[in-house]
């Protein structure tokens, strides 16, 4: 679709949203059950909902899917899973020390399922030290179903994926352990991670191993970038699911994604500028204040 019509599509959807909303704030306060000040926040659901469902009926509608940048971390773990298999030494994976709650977690077990696959296709031995009980079950799920989809079974190991403990020194002592007798050719780091993220790195570092990390920490992107030979850092992290998988429903949410940043850099921009224009007395509008924020 062309480019100026999907994004009148997106103008005329937000003015109706709009409409609509005023229309409620306009309605008789004996059936008013709507709240003027919740407004612009109102507003601002209602067209992430539609730019999404948009996006993604949009997709499923596309002969080719639409292009995404490369992102050299996740062209990388091919790489590292084929050193690991020329050199005859293990992959470590590591999906951070957080619970399934957190949502690096999640994005670090898909990113092991990717892993596994290609485990599975190459027949590299994997090892999976997990902190939390739950993750090991998830895991261990998403490992089997990997090895299974590779038509290859009989590779996969529970004892592959195993837990060491809640404790975050203690597993950190563990893991560097397993680097340091094991000397696996890759190590990655795909999860929540704290202080224990510059440990693993220098560990991973002073084997020679191969070391791709993700992360939505801010205070541990730093430690990843100086120790590690690629890091995906927020949001590249969170599109890993989307660039691995090849997924029209989650590539529409990666668009989708684009596409609501271009609309709040506007807001930003266009509030930044009429206060700027309201405080010289310019204008009579104060645009942050009538939009609610």
């Amino acid at each position: 679709m062309n480019l100026d019509k999907k994004y009148t599509i997106y103008a005329v959807g937000i003015l109706f949203i709009v409409a609509f909303t005023v229309g409620l704030s306009m309605l008789p306060n004996s059936v008013n059950f709507f709240k003027e000040e919740k407004s612009a926040m109102f507003v601002l659901t209602l067209s992430v909902i539609f730019i999404m469902l948009y996006e993604i009926k949009l997709t499923k509608s596309m002969s080719n899917l639409p292009f995404l940048r490369s992102i050299p971390g996740l062209k990388a773990i091919e790489e590292a899973v084929g050193r690991s298999t020329e050199m005859g030494k293990p992959i470590l994976f590591v999906p951070g020390i957080m619970d399934m709650n957190e949502v690096e977690t999640v994005a670090g077990v898909v990113v092991l399922g990717h892993v596994a696959n290609m485990t599975a296709r190459y027949e590299t031995e994997l090892d999976v030290p997990v902190a939390r009980a739950i993750v090991m079950q998830a895991a261990r799920q998403v490992s089997k179903e990997a090895y299974l989809t590779q038509g290859r079974p009989e590779l996969y190991n529970e004892d592959m994926v195993h837990y060491i403990t809640d404790d975050q020194f203690a597993y950190a002592a563990a893991v560097n352990g397993i680097m340091q007798r094991d000397e696996p050719a890759a190590c990655l780091y795909m999860g929540k991670f704290f202080a224990e993220s510059l440990l693993f790195a220098e560990t991973g570092n002073s084997i020679g191993a191969i070391q791709i990390a993700g992360t939505g920490s801010q205070t541990q992107i730093p430690f990843f970038v100086t120790a590690c030979d690629y890091t995906l850092m927020g949001e590249e992290f969170f599109a890993a699911s989307a660039y691995l998988s090849q997924e029209s429903d989650l590539i529409a949410g990666v668009t989708a994604q684009d596409v609501i940043k271009i609309i709040l850099v506007l807001i930003i921009l266009l509030g930044t500028v009429s206060r700027a224009l309201y405080d010289l007395g310019l204008i009579n509008l104060d645009f942050i204040k009538f939009i609610g924020i």
